[in-house]
């Protein structure tokens, strides 16, 4: 069987996997990407969040990124009936990055992967990974291609940014549920040709429908909009025929979007997908480390999920990096996986908070100091390691206090 030499294999071409690989590649080291799917692949999380630049900008992607025209978005717009409450990212209270994409992942995550395979670093796309053997930190990982070939990766290091394909999870059993309940979404891309009457396009829409169901409205620069539902699986129950029939008998209950998208050419027949939310039994181990929706993916309210994705990756290559080409020793618990539970366990409170209606109470409410607006707007923005932030440091009780105290002064007035 043939067998290639590595110093880093990097499992996955998404976003994680992409930015893990250009990063690994600036320290001199020998990077390899195999990906399991023919890109361009369809895939959700359309909407990134201002953090996600530091990645992009950190691995080189920013001048191609920006060149693409992809839709501009400076911040999040939650609508509740005639109620509206609006972040502009130019607020927020972390200093950073202000505004982001919108983005068809299709081409986003081509696009990426181009610019590694520019940048030098081999892309086998068609490429699954069937086993992985460990030597203490050395591996041997076999992949098989698209004819049926298999070859073996001999590498120093893996990084797993395999998404939803779990590679080492799957390989070695760590997966474990996600205590979050199953939830299910029903969307399509919606030709948008009413857009300038409505929202602004340079903006995230999330529409709280009904109490544990919502809906995003997404647009794109190439004049498609991502409009989905999102909620319990019994919710969509209550539809019927087709997805299409489906998914439009859902738009006419909402009034925000109803007429908006009337009739409205559907770019793909809706898809479904449900119980989403996973974690694994460990993020790290000797010689590898799980980046992306491989450790977590919690639920798309928030456009979490990309984030996540980017910015582990971008820790994840940087402490690779100085192990394998500076020699360091390297506190995986402390520098990786406490620090990446510190944003997922901030984002975590954020959703759980969205479906018990707790920040619903704190966005509509009648009037909300601005600074604390800023600091909610911050995490939205995906600043969740922003620990001067109180909405970040304190994020488990802090929220449910301001809630608490909204309702209390509602009553008294």
């Amino acid at each position: 069987m043939k067998t290639e030499k590595v110093d880093v294999l990097v499992i996955g071409a998404g976003p994680a996997g992409s930015v893990a690989a250009a990063i690994v590649n600036k320290y001199g080291l020998n990077v390899k990407m195999v990906e399991k799917l023919k890109f361009p692949r369809f895939v959700i999380g359309e909407s990134l969040l201002p953090r996600s630049m530091d990645a992009f900008e950190d691995a080189g992607f920013l001048p191609a990124l920006k060149a693409k025209g992809f839709q501009e978005k400076f911040g999040a717009k939650f609508v509740r009936g005639e109620e509206v409450c609006d972040f502009n990212f130019s607020d927020q209270h972390t200093k950073g990055w202000n505004w982001t994409w919108q983005v068809p992942r299709e081409d986003f995550d081509l696009l990426l992967a181009e610019e590694n395979i520019k940048m030098g670093i081999p892309v086998e796309f068609e490429t699954g990974v069937t086993d992985i053997q460990f030597n203490g930190s050395d591996s041997i990982t076999t992949v098989v291609d698209k004819e049926g070939n298999q070859k073996q990766i001999e590498a120093k290091f893996i990084i797993d940014a395999s998404g939803y394909g779990r590679v080492i999870p799957n390989l070695f059993k760590l997966d474990r549920p996600s205590d979050l309940p199953p939830r299910k979404t029903l969307f399509t891309h919606i030709l948008d040709t009413k857009r300038n009457s409505y929202d602004e396009p340079n903006r995230i829409i999330i529409i709280d429908h009904a109490p544990g169901i919502w809906i995003w409205v997404i647009p794109f620069s190439n004049g498609y909009t991502s409009v989905g539902f999102v909620g319990k699986p019994e919710f969509f129950e209550k539809t019927t025929g087709t997805p299409e029939e489906q998914l439009r008998q859902l738009i006419a209950t909402e009034n925000h979007i109803a007429e908006r998208f009337e009739n409205a050419e559907f770019r793909f027949e809706p898809r479904t997908i449900q119980s989403w939310s996973v974690t694994t039994e460990k993020f790290y181990g000797d010689g590898f480390v799980l980046t992306g929706n491989v450790t977590e993916f919690l639920d798309p309210v928030f456009s979490s999920g990309v984030t996540l994705a980017v910015s582990s990756s971008q820790l994840a290559a940087h402490l690779v990096g100085r192990q394998l080409a500076k020699g360091e020793t390297i506190d995986w618990q402390k520098e990786y996986f406490e620090t990446m539970m510190q944003g997922v366990d901030t984002f975590r409170t954020y959703v759980n908070a969205w479906y018990d209606g707790t920040l619903q109470t704190i966005f509509f409410a009648p009037t909300t100091t601005q600074s604390i607006k800023n600091q909610i707007c911050s995490v939205l923005a995906g600043y969740v390691w922003d620990t001067d932030n109180p909405f970040v440091k304190k994020h488990s009780t802090a929220v449910a206090a301001l809630a608490k105290v909204i309702s209390y002064e509602t009553v008294e007035s």
